[in-house]
């Protein structure tokens, strides 16, 4: 049976370098396959930054509030993105922002009401793929993996660096996927703290030293020896990881050369169960010349890294076609890699 969609879906990274918006055509005949037809990042102002920056620190009646007006925002941005490009999609199928990601005591909470998207849109909306996968005890995360199945099956990795990397890939009949350790987030810290938006290439990190000190402490990090499934957060990016990068004065360029040498050890070690095979890789650490150059010192597969569309909206796209999944009442969240009781159909419709 032909069916067709066109969607937009909108994910919002951790790293918080923007919104992206992606505007998706699916078609299903026998198999699912895609276009990302327009693609667009919109920068958060700088109030958006600062706001969602220090969104943990706030009371629960604000966060209602933030919740509501960041909705607003992205239906907003929506609009402008669906005027520019002269598109009407079936609807929107939206990631929104992380604020808490705690499945382990049962919270996970992703801003930005999906109703009043829906509203200031007049489309139907549909979010909030975390919450049930975690009322079912799983991880809430990751949620890419249905997408790596079912839209890239030719690769046998599926890599994301974004504000951490994450991995998905087949292990006989089932999927398994996790989040590997940190990426941009450290590294985008580490160049914010010398007045710089991020290490553009790797440049500073290539100019850098390897502390061997705190290579081996990041490598001894208790996270890594635990199996998958497992999920990382920013709260323990704040209290394990960053922690560590602040312990005594070290040379900017020479942290960000550490972090970068224990980024690439850790993703190959999370690949060593081939060896050989593609690994397809994007998010935005993809365009980091100089992380590239040591993961294929340490990592042994075939490093694909595709068009900078797929690099950068992949994660948007695959949130699009979770929202085809919910929309034909399919399984879109796989409890091999989340850990939850039961494959299920996630994500709450909003009607305009």
């Amino acid at each position: 049976m032909y069916k067709k969609y066109s969607v937009i879906g909108l994910m919002s990274g951790t790293s918080l370098d923007g919104v992206d918006l992606a505007f998706c055509e699916f078609e299903y005949e026998n198999e699912w396959t895609f276009k990302i037809r327009f693609a667009k990042t919109y920068k958060y102002t700088q109030k958006w930054q600062d706001l969602l920056r220090n969104i943990t620190q706030v009371n629960e009646q604000y966060l209602i509030e933030i919740h509501k007006e960041l909705g607003e925002y992205y239906g907003r941005l929506i609009q402008s993105f669906c005027q520019e490009y002269q598109i009407i999609p079936d609807f929107i199928s939206s990631h929104g922002h992380t604020v808490f990601h705690q499945p382990d005591i049962g919270i996970t909470l992703q801003i930005g009401s999906g109703e009043s998207m829906a509203r200031i849109t007049h489309m139907k909306v549909i979010n909030d793929f975390r919450s049930k996968d975690v009322k079912l005890g799983g991880q809430g995360a990751p949620l890419v993996p249905i997408g790596d199945l079912l839209l890239f099956s030719e690769y046998d990795y599926c890599l994301n660096l974004g504000g951490f990397s994450n991995i998905s890939y087949q292990e006989n009949d089932r999927r398994m996927a996790f989040d590997i350790c940190p990426m941009n987030m450290p590294l985008n810290e580490l160049a914010r703290s010398v007045g710089k938006e991020y290490d553009q290439g790797g440049q500073m990190a290539k100019e850098g030293l390897i502390n061997i000190e705190l290579l081996e402490k990041l490598n001894s990090l208790a996270y890594y020896q635990k199996p998958p499934p497992k999920s990382l957060g920013v709260e323990w990016y704040n209290s394990s990881f960053k922690n560590l990068l602040n312990e005594k004065r070290i040379l900017t360029q020479d942290v960000l050369r550490t972090v970068v040498e224990h980024v690439s050890i850790q993703i190959s070690n999370a690949t060593k169960q081939k060896t050989q095979g593609k690994i397809l890789v994007t998010g935005g650490g993809a365009f980091n010349d100089f992380f590239i150059s040591r993961l294929r010192q340490h990592c042994n597969l075939e490093i694909i890294i595709p068009d900078p569309i797929l690099v950068e909206y992949k994660e948007a796209l695959i949130f699009a076609f979770l929202g085809v999944l919910r929309v034909e009442n399919k399984n879109n969240v796989l409890s091999s890699v989340t850990g939850a009781s039961d494959n299920h159909c996630s994500g709450v419709i909003h009607n305009p």
